[in-house]
């Protein structure tokens, strides 16, 4: 079974993201999406407003970090304009012609980041294990 994320980018600049087992999602389009995730209905990714932990501004965005890492990640264009990857999104959601197709990239980047700067790091993913060898001798004949 594969995972991936598919992303929504709403015309504000938010965004939410959604489980994509086995590809299920590859053939719906944004606006049916947009369908199946209204933004009148409350979204477990989305949390009320609340201001920056560090300096009381107002926040991009914040989000929660992986799952199990009891993280909340925050995104204050006045505390993190100085780090690489924050300072590509923050300029990437300010920005009105904005590119959706970036913002995958965008996030895992800036998830990556704020992470770090937790303690935490991304593992590899792991590698497919080494198939047996062939057998020595005769491969048998198959049936048909």
């Amino acid at each position: 079974m594969s995972f991936t994320w598919r992303y929504l980018v709403r015309p504000d600049g938010s965004f939410t993201r959604i489980g994509n087992i086995d590809g299920s999602l590859d053939n719906v389009s944004d606006e049916e999406l947009a369908r199946l995730r209204p933004t009148a209905d409350p979204d477990e990714d989305e949390q009320p407003a609340r201001p920056c932990s560090r300096c009381g501004g107002d926040l991009l965005l914040h989000w929660h970090g992986p799952l199990a890492t009891g993280v909340w990640m925050e995104l204050c264009p006045a505390c993190d304009a100085h780090r690489p990857a924050a300072r590509a999104f923050i300029r990437w959601h300010r920005d009105a012609g904005r590119d959706p197709s970036a913002l995958p990239q965008l996030f895992e980047d800036w998830e990556a980041e704020t992470m770090h700067a937790h303690g935490w790091a991304r593992a590899a993913p792991p590698e497919a294990p080494a198939s047996p060898p062939a057998p020595l001798g005769l491969t048998p004949r198959g049936r048909g």
